[in-house]
């Protein structure tokens, strides 16, 4: 949950000592602070401090982008008569819609008494004071080469149908004013601009011109309708479409990779619904006791020969005794009638560690003579083929996954994809190696 706003923090007093700050109040001051933003806003909602030029708030659907960026050209408007603001959509249509007569938008947050006047033929807003936004859409990216301005407010980046052009313009236009400023809302795609403006933050450090704000959909849950979050999370939770739209999370498609996150998403299941004729377990050992991270996957063969990952009991920071006990947990759990383990790394080390751990474990040790790369393309050679199915959301190891690049390299997360290589490691055993003795079992 993101932190509370002062609002919400008086929302959750105790009832006597609200009305007790609340009777400090008259009518005149009660109303103002009502449309205050400082004192309604969640922290994360308020433009950051520094000598930032691109604000970029990437965040889940429902966490009150729209409503922040609305409030931010209120206060630019408001404090400076010769500001000059571009309100740039999806659309001229959803620039309209949203923006500006959205339920978040410019005229249902301003105050009767600083209400802008908005002329819909000049596609222009008017404030009291003079300040003037003028609305484009981003399907019309010509139409942004011309204007000048201050400051601008660009709606929906990801979905932009004009992408980077359609930015270049814009950011061209913002030559107006003493310290040009943009603000960028979006829920996170991995388009170039989104990964891009993401890129400069990471490499501008604490000085740069680019700072992210990022954001869940539940940190805005008391603002959303009763049961949204739970419901949202019990359809979506753990996908990565509800990484993207409710946790915010930018993931990013590595271009090569051996796994798409579409082909990932398009195995996936639910249950198990064949009978399971093997289940093994596989085992990436670290290199040392407290190196990289002890991948343990479980898979199965259905006998419908299709192949089905049911777990990830990968262990990070463990002992060799710590990932050999998870190893042998993981056996008993799912009935492994087989452990195998790579043992590049110290084989009669492995073997005697898993064995210590479970005297009977049935231990098979498998030897890597190609990189972890090239023996993962025949297994992801399976998945295209629509061989193999994943029971449920194994978040980490799918990362690992998609981050594996035909060729041999990998690009991360972490050094080393051993989530992924110990998944290798039991579909090779399963599909493409020996079968073994054949026994049914059922999850």
């Amino acid at each position: 949950m993101g932190r509370l706003s002062d609002f919400e923090r008086l929302a959750r007093m105790p009832d006597k000592a609200r009305e007790r700050v609340l009777a400090g109040l008259n009518g005149a001051a009660a109303e103002a602070l009502a449309h205050d933003w400082n004192w309604l806003a969640r922290p994360e909602q308020r433009a950051p401090e520094g000598g930032w030029r691109i604000w970029l708030m990437m965040a889940g659907r429902g966490f009150g982008k729209t409503r922040a960026g609305a409030e931010w050209v209120r206060g630019v408007a408001e404090s400076d008569p010769g500001a000059r603001i571009a309100l740039v959509g999806a659309t001229l249509g959803e620039a309209r819609a949203v923006m500006v007569e959205g339920a978040s938008g410019l005229l249902s947050i301003a105050p009767w008494w600083n209400r802008p006047v908005f002329a819909p033929a000049l596609r222009k807003l008017v404030w009291p004071n003079g300040a003037v936004a003028t609305l484009f859409g981003a399907a019309e990216p010509e139409s942004l080469r011309g204007p000048q301005f201050s400051h601008g407010w660009a709606d929906e980046i990801a979905k932009w149908a004009g992408g980077e052009a359609v930015w270049d313009n814009l950011m061209m236009g913002m030559r107006l004013g003493d310290g040009p400023r943009v603000l960028a809302t979006t829920t996170p795609r991995p388009v170039p601009l989104v990964r891009g403006l993401v890129a400069r933050a990471k490499d501008a450090g604490n000085d740069g011109d680019v700072v992210v704000t990022r954001g869940r959909t539940a940190d805005n849950a008391s603002h959303l309708a009763e049961g949204f979050v739970e419901a949202m999370e019990r359809s979506y939770g753990g996908t990565r479409l509800g990484r993207q739209e409710l946790e915010g999370e930018l993931i990013a498609e590595v271009e090569g990779a051996l796994w798409s996150r579409g082909l990932l998403e398009g195995c996936r299941v639910a249950h198990v619904r064949s009978a399971l004729v093997r289940v093994v377990v596989a085992v990436d050992p670290p290199a040392s006791a407290h190196g990289d991270a002890c991948g343990i996957v479980v898979a199965g063969l259905g006998d419908d020969g299709r192949a089905y990952v049911i777990a990830d009991a990968s262990v990070e920071g463990a002992t060799p005794e710590g990932w050999a006990r998870a190893v042998a947990s993981a056996a008993l759990l799912h009935g492994a009638d087989r452990v195998v383990a790579e043992a590049n790394n110290g084989g009669a080390m492995v073997e005697s560690v898993l064995r210590a751990a479970e005297a009977g474990l049935p231990v098979r040790l498998v030897h890597a003579s190609r990189g972890k790369v090239a023996r993962a393309e025949p297994v992801a050679a399976l998945y295209e083929a629509g061989r193999v199915a994943h029971r449920g959301v194994f978040g980490a190891l799918e990362d690992e996954m998609c981050g594996m690049v035909l060729g041999g390299s990998y690009m991360g997360p972490g050094r080393s994809p051993d989530r992924a290589d110990a998944l290798v490691w039991a579909l090779t055993e399963l599909m493409l190696g020996r079968r073994g003795e054949a026994r049914v079992r059922a999850v």
